[in-house]
């Protein structure tokens, strides 16, 4: 297993090894994830990489997001684009080490969960649980097959979802995205989780 720790995204950071980047918002996560937005929502977006989410966030004028991911090179697309995202809201850590000063409304999931060892993923609902407000969602995109190569990507099925998230989730949609990108059509489902 390799190790993934902040110097092995670096390096594929670096090495330009961003096969995960779609180069533009999710489309699932901008169609269904948008209307769960309260007002001026706290929204949180891990293992961010381009902030492609972030940055169509912030040019709709949704001024709460902070990114957080391992790799410091990750957020330099970000910082082009949008050279007046918050500078405090741009967080290089390890996620499962992060703190923040708020309860979060909405965190957006776009291969950061298959990015992680499948060991971490109970570590991650817990995480997530005490980031999320109560009310508050998780909405994004995970792959609905496992692979049958050595991740990441990692992959899983969707009743590994349901029993892993359903513990501290209230399940509100697990399903194939019919807005996926062409090369993941079919093989993403959208989830979306509520606090209680």
């Amino acid at each position: 297993m390799k190790k993934l720790n902040a110097d092995y995204w670096e390096r594929r950071w670096q090495g330009q090894q961003t096969g995960w980047d779609i180069g533009q918002a999710s489309p699932p996560l901008m169609h269904y994830a948008i209307p769960l937005l309260p007002n001026n929502p706290r929204i949180l977006i891990p293992g961010a990489g381009s902030a492609h989410e972030a940055i169509a966030l912030h040019q709709m004028g949704f001024t709460n997001v902070t990114v957080c991911d391992w790799a410091e090179s990750a957020f330099d697309h970000l910082r082009a684009s949008v050279p007046d995202f918050p500078e405090e809201n741009l967080i290089v850590s390890d996620f499962f080490d992060l703190q923040l000063t708020a309860e979060i409304d909405l965190v957006l999931e776009q291969t950061f969960f298959c990015a992680i060892d499948p060991s971490l993923r109970p570590r991650y609902v817990e995480k997530m649980h005490r980031l999320i407000r109560s009310g508050g969602h998780l909405a994004g995109v995970l792959f609905a097959k496992p692979f049958q190569f050595a991740g990441p990507p990692f992959g899983g099925t969707q009743e590994e979802y349901e029993t892993l998230f359903g513990k501290q989730f209230q399940i509100q949609q697990l399903n194939i995205s019919s807005h996926s990108i062409q090369p993941r059509l079919g093989n993403e489902l959208f989830i979306e989780l509520l606090k209680a």
